[in-house]
């Protein structure tokens, strides 16, 4: 905690997104816990200069160089710093008034500054998946070897997390993530041979961006959770099961050795786990809709149709193979749902893409840094080459 005050100042890597915007609203409700101290985004400026006006951070990131001079003459009047460039979200994590990270960048670009904010002995918020997928071993050596938290954001791994609170000495059997199923449940291979991309954004319970929407579709967001969760949680594959609940009001439970379950539930509402994370170990007031049993006369529950959806089943083949197979697979999602969200491939098409460059880029069984980096390179090169 900052030596000044009991105010926990928050970095916010992706200020300007779904799970960054939200944090906004939940540190403007907690003025008191919270200070927004670094706010960084990709390229939206006008949004990161309204946010850094109404929140007074010490500095701000504009990773688009081309905007700098734009960001800069907005806050001129301000003492907030101005950087600009990818490299820069390494530097700001590591400020000395920083107490925790939200990572809440959208795909590998999240690892490079993450693995800084770690080495700076900074607690993580993790909203970034891709962080773990890519280098899950690396990462989670790193945080032990530097005392430090990785607190999850994603609603189902914060579930996971918070039925595991006061649990520490009892084994865990197995968990069990849920997913919503997206759009296109129960539907069949011949059904989502011609579907759209404004099909496939139209979540039916979550409002998130563009990218981890068309992953939720093809459920190959929750394939990425699967490897989180290995990750995050120390478990072996045939310790993680995927249920599809279509209401996401139980975001995930756990199975005790002793058979017994836990569950989570709340409405589907990223604030919570937002602010769980940011506020752990407490839990804060707040007037965020509840949940009411008599709004919900049916939970339903339904194994999920790895067949058609090839996605979740290439992701449990990724951490079965191990070494660097999950970054090639998180590389080669992010070609493919870039294609199709640019009409460029078909739906069913970015699985096929996948599991070729699965098959295609090298292996390699114990990666370094420079290995991930390379592999992730590699991925995104044969994954245009499979498009074209």
């Amino acid at each position: 905690m900052n030596q000044f005050n009991n105010i926990k100042r928050i970095a916010i890597l992706g200020s300007s997104g779904s799970i960054g915007t939200q944090a906004l609203a939940v540190i403007e409700a907690n003025p008191d816990k919270f200070k927004a101290e670094i706010l960084t985004v990709n390229g939206n400026a006008e949004l990161l200069i309204q946010q850094a006006l109404k929140f007074n951070p010490r500095a701000v990131v504009i990773a688009d160089e081309t905007k700098y001079q734009l960001v800069k003459q907005a806050l001129a009047s301000t003492s907030i710093s101005v950087l600009a460039g990818e490299p820069a979200l390494s530097e700001v994590v590591a400020f000395d008034s920083v107490d925790m990270v939200l990572t809440a960048l959208v795909g590998y670009v999240g690892l490079k500054p993450t693995i800084a904010a770690i080495k700076a002995g900074k607690d993580i918020a993790l909203a970034n998946k891709e962080t773990l997928v890519v280098a899950g071993d690396l990462v989670t050596e790193l945080a032990q070897a530097h005392n430090v938290n990785i607190l999850p954001v994603d609603s189902e791994h914060s579930a996971i997390f918070q039925c595991l609170v006061g649990e520490e000495n009892n084994p865990v059997e197995k968990i069990i993530l849920t997913a919503s199923g997206g759009p296109f449940r129960g539907k069949g291979i011949q059904e989502l041979q011609h579907v759209t991309k404004q099909q496939a954004l139209k979540h039916p319970n979550w409002s998130m961006g563009a990218k981890i929407t068309i992953d939720s579709a093809s459920l190959m967001n929750k394939g990425l959770e699967v490897i989180e969760a290995k990750w995050l949680f120390d478990l072996a594959i045939d310790q993680i099961e995927v249920v599809v609940h279509p209401q996401s009001i139980v975001h995930s439970l756990v199975q005790f050795t002793d058979g017994s379950l836990k569950a989570q539930l709340g409405l589907p509402d990223m604030k919570l786990p937002i602010q769980y994370a940011m506020a752990y170990p407490q839990r804060i007031k707040n007037d965020f809709p509840r949940f009411s049993f008599a709004d919900f006369a049916n939970l339903s529950f339904e194994a999920p149709d790895i067949k058609t959806f090839r996605n979740l089943a290439l992701a449990f083949d990724a951490l079965a193979i191990g070494g660097n197979c999950p970054c090639v697979i998180n590389a080669a999602n992010e070609i493919v749902v870039d294609a199709f969200l640019k009409e460029k491939i078909g739906f069913l098409q970015m699985s096929d893409v996948i599991e070729e460059c699965m098959q295609k880029v090298t292996k390699v069984a114990k990666p370094s840094y420079e290995d991930y980096v390379f592999t992730d390179k590699e991925a995104r090169i044969k994954a245009l080459e499979l498009i074209s």
